[in-house]
């Protein structure tokens, strides 16, 4: 098997998924911080294609970048000044050859996220 890594974004506030959503990956490497990919999610809240495919894989430190308030302000969710949720960091590992799936729930005032599958 080899690694990669997808994401869902999940607007929890409407129960549709966030599509439009610009997303920036990272590689961390000590104090190096390195852009890997931008995608925007799809009308099911998914990139087209793998954030990290195959042959881009490697184990290490990563960090999504979710650009949750200009989604906000793109869709017509009220906005206040300045708004509570703007960049999402998820920092996270990738220590083994596998499919790494981090989703996003996401609502005006707060989100989750969690390994999938």
């Amino acid at each position: 098997m080899t690694g990669y890594l997808t994401t869902h974004v999940l607007d929890t506030a409407r129960g549709a998924p966030a599509a439009g959503m610009r997303i920036v990956l990272y590689r961390l490497d000590g104090g190096a911080r390195t852009e890997i990919a931008r995608l925007i999610t799809n009308a099911d809240g998914r990139t087209d294609s793998r954030i990290l495919p195959e042959d881009g894989f490697a184990t290490g430190t990563y960090e999504l970048e979710f650009h949750a308030g200009a989604w906000m302000d793109a869709t017509g969710i009220p906005p206040e000044s300045p708004r509570f949720l703007d960049i999402i960091p998820i920092r996270f590992g990738m220590s083994e050859d596998a499919h790494y799936h981090v989703p996003l729930l996401i609502s005006p005032f707060g989100y989750s996220t969690y390994r999938g599958s």
